[in-house]
């Protein structure tokens, strides 16, 4: 990979460090400081980090200038198609009983499901990324 694209990527995923604070951060104000029931809060903390990543990955990461009403509708359909690739990963695993093993990390211990989770994510992250590099903000 060039310099730039890995500049690029770990700018991206700087910005996904800030999505999961602004998101977790949103749902605690509002469930815990404004007592509004936590499945609300976590659809207004989802939304708000969606919000999120796209102004910051649009500014600071990709640095488009293209129509902003293009790029929101390209990007919350990268974000939903990203989810089920992500979903996939999950399933796949659960499915084939690795879901149902144990890692032990010595400081503690992980499920196979919650592996399948890191994994799915990964993959989430990368589709993602190459999605919003070729498709959102091209």
């Amino acid at each position: 990979m060039q310099k730039r694209n890995i500049a690029q990527f770990v700018k991206y995923c700087m910005v996904g460090v800030l999505n999961t604070l602004v998101c977790l951060g949103t749902i605690f104000i509002c469930k815990s400081l404004f007592g509004i029931n936590p499945y609300v809060s976590n659809a207004l903390g989802y939304t708000v980090g969606v919000l999120n990543s796209f102004l910051w990955n649009r500014r600071w990461v990709f640095r488009s200038h293209g129509r902003y009403s293009r790029e929101a509708i390209r990007f919350m359909l990268g974000c939903g198609l990203c989810y089920l690739a992500q979903l996939a990963v999950v399933m796949v695993l659960n499915q084939s009983n690795f879901g149902d093993y144990e890692f032990d990390l010595h400081f503690f211990v992980l499920s196979g499901y919650g592996v399948a989770t890191l994994l799915g994510n990964v993959v989430y992250t990368l589709c993602n990324f190459v999605y919003n590099r070729l498709v959102v903000f091209k």
